[in-house]
């Protein structure tokens, strides 16, 4: 798992490294990097999640669903809670340490690590979190301390999303090869354009002055270890007949700050440079807490 950690970082830091090329040589814009954020949340990352949902349905993997649906919310509540708790009034620190980067991290790993239908477990997880991110990360970047409006939530293109990969998981209905592959070439944009974005963001960072802000290491330290132990406390709960769901959501948890901290304050004018110091400290750090943190939890379930 170790060694799948490192690799992920390693593509990460090349794709960010392409974005961090093209703005120093003036081949992206601010305002450009800005366009690939609308494209990511409106176009690439909802086809993740109806990706997530064309599966063949069986009676095991709806009550899957329903489980892993229940303890997405929960521990994505829980993880908000603590971050609103210990981060008060700071946005982008309780943006960050809320939400985790499962579509980058947590696939790859999961499907290294786990069997490929692993990955059905964490769909509902996924779409919750940017679901959530769409609402309630924007409201307390934008100063609203979280208001949700029923429009705000229905009209959301991650609401949506679920809403067409939940239509085709339960009717069974196949969808048509052309708009299928189509749907794929799309959701395999997400993370380039994430990293290109980032790599921009990079770009305009100072390392040393990252590197000298305390609060990234607090962040860190609730994203990365606090958030995932109160997770697998709760996921312990769950009857070992679903162990491979959760190791799945506990994978998915532990995640460093998810991306689109940077993107969503961008597009909000809100500090995107520190935004993106979180992504960075935090990704680094996740090559060490998550192994040991899944290595726990295999210990604690009895995992061979």
């Amino acid at each position: 798992m170790t060694i799948t950690l490192l690799k992920q970082v390693t593509i990460m830091l090349i794709l960010a490294g392409f974005g961090l090329g093209l703005f120093k040589a003036k081949k992206i814009t601010l305002e450009g990097s800005k366009c690939l954020g609308n494209i990511l949340i409106c176009i690439s990352l909802p086809c993740v999640i109806v990706n997530g949902f064309l599966i063949e349905r069986t009676t095991e993997r709806v009550i899957g669903l329903i489980i892993s649906a229940i303890a997405a919310l929960v521990l994505l509540a829980v993880a908000i809670l603590i971050s609103r708790l210990f981060m008060k009034k700071d946005a982008i620190a309780v943006f960050a340490s809320s939400f985790s980067n499962p579509g980058f991290f947590g696939v790859p790993i999961i499907l290294s690590c786990l069997s490929g239908g692993a990955v059905f477990y964490i769909a509902s997880f996924i779409a919750f979190l940017n679901l959530l991110q769409w609402t309630y990360g924007v409201a307390i970047m934008k100063g609203e301390s979280g208001k949700l409006t029923f429009k705000k939530v229905v009209t959301a293109p991650f609401m949506i999303a679920i809403f067409i990969g939940m239509f085709f998981f339960f009717t069974g209905i196949q969808m048509p090869e052309l708009l299928l592959k189509s749907l794929g070439h799309l959701a395999n944009m997400n993370t380039p354009l994430a990293m290109f974005t980032i790599g921009v963001y990079i770009a305009q960072t100072n390392i040393l002055d990252m590197l000298k802000r305390k609060k990234l290491y607090l962040i860190s330290l609730f994203r990365l270890i606090v958030i995932p132990l109160v997770a697998l406390l709760l996921l312990s709960l769950v009857p070992s007949t679903y162990v491979e769901m959760k190791l799945a959501l506990l994978i998915a948890i532990a995640c460093p700050v998810g991306s689109n901290v940077a993107v969503y304050a961008h597009l909000h004018d809100c500090d995107y440079s520190y935004a993106v110091q979180t992504v960075v400290v935090s990704t680094l750090f996740a090559v060490v807490t998550m192994p040991l943190i899944i290595q726990l939890a295999t210990m604690i379930w009895g995992v061979i």
